[in-house]
């Protein structure tokens, strides 16, 4: 959408899908005072500066399987050309399982056996976009893909339009910032909850959300998702195995088994979201010329654009901290994606810093012996903020937010481990009457920390 056409949709406040008015004076009538300041109005709207601070408006969207826009040209031009090609994959469990993500690089393969391909698995269960703008420069752009899937539709399932827009577009952005000639492709994956919406063929939220967000940018998207509903539509699918009355799976031959959840396909469902991205490739290989990518005024003003995960140094830290190995423990389970992990457990540790910005988290664990911990920003201590939850028989990557929409400029932080632990009672009582059930893993104070979420800067 150019720069015209994205003025005119300002009057509505919509951006990519919507209708526009035209204004012209009374044919034969004189033009007063009034109508001449309305059409200055109106002149102003159709500016680019007021293009830029119109806020999109949310709409639901039709669901295709393929909407190609302006393609991937830049991608494909390597592709036949041959040599090393790198492909990130940034996403949820979905994309994390072993699925359509090593099922579509040797599509790739397949097709395109002059080029050397290799995947950047950037995937993190139970994440959605709010994480992934953080971790996207960290985790997928060092490394210089030269195409990324982007796959958020299940896990942002929760979230508004307008946390979808920051995070999605803050994702866009910082890749074409990064390199402007890296490619960007949108997936949908399907939680059955969503398959309301697309057996009356359209987009839930979510991916309404992004869709809108694609639309303005010209990303290409896939929807796999609604290929599943098709067939299961077409009575040639199960969303889940048919069970007897003693709980055991009936056969079903002749049909595909979606998934033994509601979200996580076997591998009869991988196949159909691979099948789905590779039609939509051969549909979109010819289009477009390789070009850079133009960052355009914002879709919305408030996108995580500057959103990235800064390493702890020990200057931040108390003396009680200490780096954990990177070949055994949780520095060996988690350091792979969290870079160095740092560890605290007595009450009393801290972690201090400055940083100007807007908005301030945690990269953590959560897990049995996790604290309760006090975030203290310009002086103004909040409530203890617990990193246990009702799951946490085992550890698993989280945030801890601080501080969201401060104003923009310096800010001081300090968090501290308290003595008094979080409330475990939930999942002690749950689990103290199971085989191997000990209860000294749920007791401590610790925390554990592998970076600092910013939109902003550390100020040294």
């Amino acid at each position: 959408m150019d720069s015209s056409v994205a003025a005119q949709y300002a009057l509505t406040g919509l951006m990519g899908y919507g209708t526009y008015e035209t204004y012209t004076p009374h044919e034969g009538a004189a033009m007063t005072r009034r109508t001449i300041v309305s059409l200055l109005a109106v002149a102003a709207a159709l500016s680019p500066a007021a293009a830029q601070n119109a806020k999109p408006e949310y709409k639901q969207v039709k669901a295709e399987l393929c909407r190609s826009r302006g393609g991937l040209p830049n991608f494909f031009a390597k592709c036949a050309a041959g040599g090393e090609i790198r492909i990130g994959y940034l996403g949820g469990s979905i994309t994390a399982q072993n699925g359509w993500r090593p099922k579509t690089l040797k599509w790739f393969q397949d097709r395109y056996p002059k080029a050397k391909f290799s995947e950047i698995n950037a995937a993190i269960g139970g994440t959605g976009s709010d994480l992934g703008v953080f971790r996207v420069g960290q985790d997928v752009l060092r490394h210089k893909p030269d195409m990324l899937f982007v796959e958020f539709a299940v896990n942002d399932g929760g979230a508004s339009p307008e946390a979808i827009w920051r995070g999605m577009e803050g994702i866009v952005r910082q890749t074409w910032r990064a390199n402007p000639n890296t490619d960007v492709c949108f997936v949908y994956t399907l939680h059955t909850g969503m398959k309301g919406d697309y057996e009356k063929g359209m987009c839930p939220r979510s991916a309404s959300a992004m869709e809108l967000l694609a639309d303005y940018y010209g990303i290409p998207s896939m929807n796999m998702a609604l290929r599943i509903v098709q067939l299961a539509q077409e009575g040639k699918l199960l969303y889940k195995p048919e069970k007897d009355a003693d709980g055991k799976t009936v056969p079903t031959p002749g049909k595909i088994v979606f998934a033994n959840d509601d979200c996580h396909p076997l591998d009869a469902g991988h196949e159909v979201y691979r099948d789905v991205i590779g039609a939509g490739m051969e549909k979109i290989e010819k289009l477009g010329r390789p070009a850079p990518h133009e960052l355009k005024a914002p879709f919305v003003a408030d996108n995580l654009e500057r959103a990235t995960i800064v390493p702890l140094k020990p200057s931040m830290l108390s003396a009680g901290w200490t780096k954990l190995p990177t070949d055994k423990g949780l520095g060996r389970a988690f350091g792979h994606r969290m870079g160095d992990l740092w560890e605290a457990t007595k009450p009393g540790e801290k972690i201090e810093f400055k940083f100007r910005g807007t908005t301030v988290r945690l990269y953590d664990l959560l897990g049995p012996d996790g604290a309760n911990v006090v975030c203290t920003v310009d002086g103004k201590a909040g409530k203890p903020r617990p990193r246990f939850d009702h799951y946490c028989t085992y550890h698993r990557i989280a945030t801890l937010s601080i501080a969201d929409n401060l104003p923009d400029g310096e800010h001081t932080v300090c968090v501290e481990i308290q003595k008094d632990q979080p409330d475990r009672s939930s999942v002690v009582n749950r689990e103290k009457d199971k085989k191997g059930f000990d209860p000294k893993r749920f007791d401590g104070t610790a925390m554990r920390v592998g970076g600092i979420m910013l939109v902003g800067e550390i100020v040294e």
